[in-house]
């Protein structure tokens, strides 16, 4: 990995992870709408791997491979932001679904089954389900737009101020903590789903068929989970104190 000279070939370590990016590119595609072109996912992560490279400054091996992958997915994913791949049209959609949420969950004790939801938002359940299908991807970036309807989010309200690193403060604001209680609130359909697709790596289609329902339908739950989740964060961020959920969700339609 060294050249003559004692310095890192760049080259040859660009040679041994291309195909880290490929594959990591080929899974976040996975979460994307058709009309985003893997080409451009993998470009971006080359250049995270190049960042990876020149900032990495201890000895090569499973550590630089770790470290490596969190630069290649943040840079596709910043990728992703700077092309505004996702309408802004949609991203009010989901912020309004996820507003809806949060003052039903603290109305009623509970998590809103999806036919409160779609009355709360004024408009038919297949209107609220295809919604919920366009969505797809909108999982991507966790902390987009919590200040509101500014185009700022929370993330950059917070790089710029010196010593504070991104993962330090979302750590440091018990992030992790809100999240998990988040999945764990869940009703138990999306908990499932958020299972299967985390932690045992299904694909929509193979979930559907665990389930005994189609991909798309399958999609709606993920996307519904997603904006569950993303209200309780944003709670937290706001400072407003998550709801004691009763029941874990059991009420809530799937």
């Amino acid at each position: 990995m060294y050249t003559a000279s004692g310095t890192l070939d760049k080259e040859q370590l660009v040679i041994q992870y291309a195909p880290l990016v490929k594959r990591i590119a080929y899974h976040l595609m996975a979460k994307l709408p058709a009309s985003v072109q893997v080409e451009d996912i993998i470009q971006n992560g080359m250049l995270g791997l190049l960042d990876a490279i020149n900032r990495y400054e201890e000895g090569l091996g499973a550590q630089f491979e770790t470290y490596a992958v969190q630069r290649i997915r943040g840079a596709m994913l910043d990728g992703l932001r700077e092309n505004d791949w996702l309408p802004r049209s949609l991203r009010r959609d989901m912020r309004r679904i996820e507003a809806a949420v949060h003052q039903l969950e603290q109305q009623n004790g509970r998590p809103p089954t999806e036919t409160e939801l779609a009355g709360s938002l004024g408009m038919p359940l297949a209107d609220y389900q295809h919604m919920l299908q366009e969505a797809r991807g909108y999982q991507l970036v966790y902390f987009e737009d919590f200040s509101g309807d500014g185009d700022e989010d929370y993330l950059e309200r917070h790089i710029t101020i010196e010593g504070n690193d991104p993962l330090t403060l979302l750590m440091d604001s018990n992030m992790r903590d809100v999240l998990i209680q988040g999945i764990d609130d869940l009703p138990e359909r999306e908990k499932t789903v958020m299972g299967l697709y985390y932690e045992q790596d299904m694909n929509l289609r193979e979930i559907g068929e665990v389930l005994g329902v189609s991909e798309s339908r399958v999609c709606q739950l993920h996307s519904q989970a997603i904006a569950r989740l993303r209200s309780r964060i944003a709670g937290a961020v706001n400072g407003t104190a998550p709801v004691k959920v009763k029941g874990r969700g059991r009420r809530a339609a799937g």
